[in-house]
């Protein structure tokens, strides 16, 4: 007699709150990073703007009556800089994680000098030079997306190449937006497969070159939700392109990785390994 297994379902999700005196950007990416890790489902609360007793006074409430509601404790993921407003969120019944008491006292006794205790501090760039640079950066990603414009291209960190969506505008609007990195892309396009050549403004900047490739399959699956049924997104297509855009890089030497299965936080990681830009000083 066979028996039969079934997966054992997901626990009950958990509700998660992501508080600060900021955006929260920092917080929720600290906690999507550490929640991975465990394969439930969790549903999230962002309370960003805390920056008054009140309004810790009404994220405590919250979480209180989420408490009650769920009879479990939300986790908390708290990035209050000032004592005074964290007190009231950590005396809520919550699993607390502090990101400024569990870093900044040690970092305080290791460095030798008490921390500004600034409020949104790491957003507060506006007029840095850093903020510029990627302001800059992703201006020149835009004017220089899917080959629209040939100035400039000495300014450019890196130039991105491969066939039509495998993944070159996010790629490098991600690297600008989030390094300041000057990054351009250029589709490889039958044209060029026919000439075997690069496309005709590269070849100078060939040291800044760098390919992305992508299965078939999966490339037609993308081109078939932007133009279903068509001879662009057809398997025998895309096998084709990809075939020749390898075979072009190869040929001219150029670094490339395949984004099928990867991120684009790990595809610019990658990337980034291979250019090495300047490593800025906070």
């Amino acid at each position: 007699m066979s028996i039969e297994t079934r997966p054992s379902p997901l626990p009950a999700a958990r509700t998660v709150f992501f508080v600060s005196d900021g955006t929260g950007i920092t917080a929720e990416s600290f906690g999507h990073a550490v929640l991975s890790q465990f394969e439930m489902r969790f549903r999230q609360i962002r309370l960003p703007f805390i920056d008054s007793i009140d309004k810790a006074r009404d994220a405590a409430r919250r979480i209180n009556e989420t408490y009650a509601i769920d009879n479990q404790r939300p986790i908390v993921f708290s990035t209050l800089v000032k004592n005074d407003l964290s007190a009231v969120i950590r005396a809520a019944n919550g699993m607390h994680m502090d990101l400024f008491q569990t870093f900044v006292a040690p970092l305080e006794l290791e460095l030798g000098m008490k921390s500004t205790h600034t409020v949104g501090r790491i957003h507060n760039v506006v007029d840095s030079e850093e903020y510029k640079n990627r302001i800059e950066a992703i201006n020149f990603s835009l004017a220089h997306d899917d080959g629209q414009s040939h100035k400039n291209l000495a300014e450019a960190d890196v130039i991105l190449v491969g066939v039509s969506r495998s993944g070159k505008t996010p790629t490098s609007l991600y690297l600008a937006m989030q390094y300041g990195i000057k990054a351009a892309n250029y589709p490889l396009i039958p044209d060029d497969f026919e000439r075997s050549k690069l496309p005709s403004s590269l070849p100078p900047f060939k040291h800044k070159l760098f390919g992305l490739t992508i299965s078939p399959e999966r490339l037609s699956e993308i081109r078939n939700e932007r133009r279903a049924g068509s001879k662009y997104a057809s398997l025998e297509n895309c096998r084709y392109e990809v075939n020749e855009a390898e075979i072009l890089m190869k040929r001219e030497g150029i670094r490339w990785l395949s984004s099928t299965t990867k991120s684009i936080e790990e595809i610019a990681t990658t990337i980034l390994q291979e250019i090495k830009p300047d490593r800025r000083e906070y």
